[in-house]
């Protein structure tokens, strides 16, 4: 079951993608297989260009395709976490068994006088500002021990 004759979608994959078709329009379904295949097979930076460079597409796809995917299609980033978050647990866990998930909030920004998780016997966390290289900012964390 290919989703479009220029696209390779190894049949190992195509099953795991089809139940996600039900989130997207038939049009960004086609360009979301491709991306999955890109992102899989490149080696690189998983930059959107270097999804198409990997899935062998960049000649055949003009590259604002892909890049429309991500600002203007009609799909939800939760909605698909979500499906793919019960994939993985359908696939990996045994049927009957609890999901033990573990939720690292250390890197969440919270501000004001009463923010979640600032609280008397806080304890900080050094957190690297992604925005300015070699800069440390605090984020504010529950002690669990």
């Amino acid at each position: 079951m290919l989703v479009d004759a220029a696209l390779p979608v190894p049949a190992s994959l195509m099953p795991l993608l089809a139940g996600l078709a039900r989130l997207f329009t038939a049009p960004s379904f086609r360009t979301f297989c491709g991306l999955a295949c890109g992102f899989l097979a490149q080696t690189g930076k998983r930059t959107v260009c270097g999804m198409l460079a990997g899935a062998s597409l960049a000649r055949l796809w003009r590259h604002d395709r892909a890049h429309r995917f991500f600002s203007r299609a009609r799909w939800s980033p939760d909605e698909l976490g979500l499906a793919v978050a019960k994939l993985v647990v359908a696939l990996l866990v045994p049927a009957g068994e609890p999901v033990v998930v573990a939720i690292d909030d250390t890197l969440f920004r919270r501000r004001g006088k009463i923010a979640p998780g600032r609280h008397p016997g806080s304890t900080t966390a050094p957190r690297r500002d992604l925005r300015k290289r070699g800069t440390a900012t605090t984020g504010w964390s529950r002690p669990w021990s």
